[in-house]
């Protein structure tokens, strides 16, 4: 009884208890020793939802116009290869709060709540006396907005959230206290940090602020003043998934996905097509883009702008086009690759770019260095606060990606993926299908699967080994299973070929029996 008591606990501590933990009480948080010669400085960290990581001007978009974003990333540091470690608004939300694998805090989908005992690390902020807020989306189950641990300060709404209130009783919850929605979503949230901001010119504590926007979540619904902006954008530069066939090795789901509501063909079960999403969903980014400004604005009137750490990020890319689909979830660069720009002069000179792979569980140990903090044994994530002065630093040389497979989204299996600085191998849980092998290099935009290249079988069987030697090192050899929850988005359109399954890949159909043993 003893013995089990005390795994309880631990499983608490490191917030992986799942169903087992939250009959437990939670744990006292333990003291983190502290960072001799860091003075805690006021950090702003703004989450974006599906934003992909090259939506911004700096980064040779064709049209969309980023100013405040770039201005960061000239002004302050561009942490070109962000990653993380599952494609999906809950499950990555959990990791930047928890520094935790997808597997170790057990929200592997949209709908679970956190399991009691979870430790957020602005819970250790309080601790060494900061003021803490958060605004914005949680996203982590859906029954309740209520305050979580780890914030003084506390407004956000259930679920996704809307853009525009959907009725004149719609709320928000402040504090505690329901508050009508007044208008436009972005603008409202900014509106409230500034607010916030304003309240900490007196005082002598340090701040945390996290502001997490809908936006530019589906639906797609820009500003009034940015409405139409690009109607006439020319989009010839999206891809349609022409590379990817049964010749190219392609796996047979990824071709049948194009006619799903991650797919090209029946993109979220409409009509509207392609084009008419992609420009709505640039037209959101105007919004996103204005709030980065007028914070920056804000810390400028309070004389907090040379000292404070900013940092922006995107909680999962967003497929326009690659392999035939949209979304996420996949294990894809576009699917797993975010924006990422910090800034803060006292700390970096401008324009520093930083080549190596950061991670969404890295942003808890950055944001606790910040604050003078050593960074908790058990997270899975590590500091980068250093890492643009010191590009010498020891660092990670491969990322691990998992996606736990929805009921909600069938179309989209159970998939680990290792990514190294040359090659990405993804292996798919049972399905009949190939398992994929990737050039980074020479083929960036992953169309061909070198899986079965017999050249390259060694590199395969060696990122194979290499994958799951992580996966048991992090706990994730079992995989985590819970009942679905919600409705499905199975259906396929029979006017695009809906009726027909793509082909088997090239490399698992053959000519001649293999065996001519059998009896």
């Amino acid at each position: 009884m003893r013995l089990r008591s005390f795994v309880i606990a631990w499983f608490v501590l490191l917030g992986i208890g799942g169903s087992i933990a939250q009959a437990v009480e939670t744990p006292e948080l333990p003291e983190l020793g502290k960072r001799e010669g860091v003075k805690p400085r006021n950090v702003v960290f703004i989450l974006t939802d599906d934003h992909r990581y090259d939506a911004m001007g700096f980064m040779g978009h064709p049209f969309l116009e980023t100013p405040h974003l770039d201005a960061i990333a000239s002004q302050g540091v561009h942490l070109k290869n962000a990653f993380v470690t599952t494609s999906l608004c809950s499950p990555s939300r959990a990791s930047i709060l928890t520094g935790l694998y997808t597997h170790k805090h057990r929200v592997i989908d949209n709908n679970r709540t956190v399991p009691a005992g979870t430790r957020f690390f602005p819970q250790y902020l309080q601790q060494a006396d900061y003021s803490t807020a958060f605004i914005g989306k949680w996203h982590m189950g859906g029954e309740h907005d209520d305050p979580r641990p780890g914030f003084d300060h506390w407004i956000s709404f259930r679920g996704q959230g809307n853009y525009l209130a959907p009725n004149p009783k719609y709320t928000l919850n402040v504090n505690g206290k329901r508050v009508k929605q007044k208008g436009y979503i972005t603008d409202e949230l900014t509106d409230y940090a500034i607010d916030w901001l304003k309240q900490q010119q007196d005082s002598e504590k340090p701040f945390f602020l996290y502001l997490s926007h809908k936006a530019v979540h589906s639906n797609f619904t820009p500003a009034k003043r940015h409405a139409r902006r690009y109607a006439d954008a020319d989009l010839s530069f999206l891809p349609r998934g022409k590379e990817i066939s049964a010749e190219n090795n392609a796996p047979r789901w990824v071709r049948d996905q194009r006619n799903s509501w991650h797919g090209i063909d029946f993109s979220y079960h409409s009509d509207n097509g392609l084009d008419y999403l992609y420009r709505r969903y640039c037209e959101s980014v105007l919004a996103v883009d204005d709030s980065v400004g007028r914070l920056m604005e804000q810390l400028k009137a309070m004389g907090l702008y040379e000292s404070t750490l900013v940092i922006y990020m995107g909680d999962n890319g967003f497929m326009w086009g690659e392999h035939g689909l949209i979304d996420k979830r996949v294990a894809y660069e576009e699917s797993i690759r975010v924006p990422m720009v910090m800034q803060c002069p006292d700390l970096y000179e401008g324009g520093k770019v930083v080549d190596s792979v950061i991670g969404n569980i890295d942003v808890g140990p950055t944001i606790l260095h910040a604050a003078g903090l050593e960074t908790p044994e058990y997270m899975d994530g590590q500091s980068f606060l250093e890492l643009p002065n010191k590009p010498e630093m020891d660092w990670r040389k491969y990322f691990l990606y998992v996606y736990y497979w929805e009921k909600n989204f069938p179309q989209s299996p159970t998939q680990f993926a290792l990514r190294g600085d040359q090659y990405k191998y993804i292996t798919y849980y049972g399905l009949w299908d190939v398992d994929e092998l990737y050039d980074l290099k020479a083929d960036p935009g992953e169309t061909k699967n070198l899986i079965n290249d017999p050249a390259m079988r060694s590199v395969a069987k060696a990122m194979e080994n290499r994958l799951y030697e992580m996966l048991g090192d992090a706990g994730g050899m079992d995989i985590p299973m819970n009942q679905p929850r919600g409705g499905s988005q199975n259906k396929r359109w029979a006017e695009r070929g809906g009726k027909d399954a793509a082909d088997f890949p090239a490399a698992i159909v053959v000519d001649q029996p293999l065996n001519r043993e059998a009896k």
